[in-house]
């Protein structure tokens, strides 16, 4: 997908610039020229090539470039977003996907061509980088309620993943296209064969940071095994009770070949 990232604040910028490690090649980031100038080891930073700095109205570059891209990132407030898209819109076919991020990247928001534009996709991939929420607010997604967590080895390939998540599901007598999430720890936020499987299925993958899953207060399988390897008593289940709300698990964690998987439900009433 060809995005663009819109910023107006020296915190946006540093946001943008962290969105950015998770995509290849990098976005564009067009950055309000004051800040830009304000900032120079951030614009001209080598490892960071791709920002443009802009002087015009915020309206003009908008309308300049609102079909130019497949997806525009907004790092900014939603007022605003919507003030400046609104004369642009079309239809959901050939609008772009529009996202907006919080300045500090607090909440990923899909905002414009959820489904059919890529966005509530593109919305999670983001919230993955910044270790965050993705807001999705179509009616479909709300239908989906589960989440699969995945722990797994180094290495691992995509086809056992999917084995993997294909066995789980039918454990617990459920089909595919419930699934809202996969879900893992950060330092599997990398792993080729997790990320293949997670592009492959068209399931977004939450990641789920070291520090929540070592703060997890709901009852979860431990393992002294990964406690003594990563640091915490377990990725699968946690990783699933975390990536929701008012969630229970369904299935207990369960052991592949180079694979751990559990299954949890959201929305469960306690």
């Amino acid at each position: 997908m060809n995005i663009a990232i819109i910023t107006l604040t020296e915190e946006g910028l540093k946001t943008a610039r962290k969105i950015g490690t998770g995509f290849n090649p990098p976005p564009l980031v067009y950055v309000f020229k004051k800040i830009g100038d304000d900032n120079n080891s951030l614009v001209e930073n080598k490892r960071y090539p791709h920002i443009i700095l802009f002087s015009e109205p915020l309206h003009q570059l908008v309308n300049r470039v609102f079909r130019q891209y497949d997806g525009i990132v907004f790092i900014m407030a939603m007022g605003i977003v919507v003030r400046m898209i609104a004369k642009n819109i079309q239809d959901k076919y050939t609008d772009p996907a529009v996202v907006v991020v919080d300045d500090v990247g607090r909440f990923v928001i899909s905002v414009l061509s959820g489904h059919e534009g890529g966005a509530n996709l593109l919305t999670h991939h983001i919230a993955a980088i910044l270790h965050t929420d993705a807001v999705i607010t179509t009616g479909t997604e709300a239908k989906k309620d589960v989440i699969i967590g995945i722990g797994c080895k180094k290495g691992v390939d995509a086809e056992a993943v999917k084995h993997s998540i294909s066995h789980a599901l039918h454990m617990a007598n459920l089909t595919l296209e419930r699934v809202r999430l996969l879900a893992t720890i950060e330092i599997k936020s990398e792993e080729p064969g997790l990320l293949q499987a997670a592009e492959e299925l068209d399931i977004p993958l939450r990641i789920v940071s070291c520090q929540e899953i070592g703060a997890c207060a709901k009852d979860h399988s431990k393992s002294y095994f990964v406690k003594e390897k990563i640091g915490v008593w377990g990725v699968c289940e946690p990783a699933a009770l975390l990536s929701g709300r008012k969630t229970e698990l369904l299935l207990k964690k369960q052991k592949f070949p180079g694979v751990t998987v559990a299954i949890a439900r959201e929305n469960f009433m306690w």
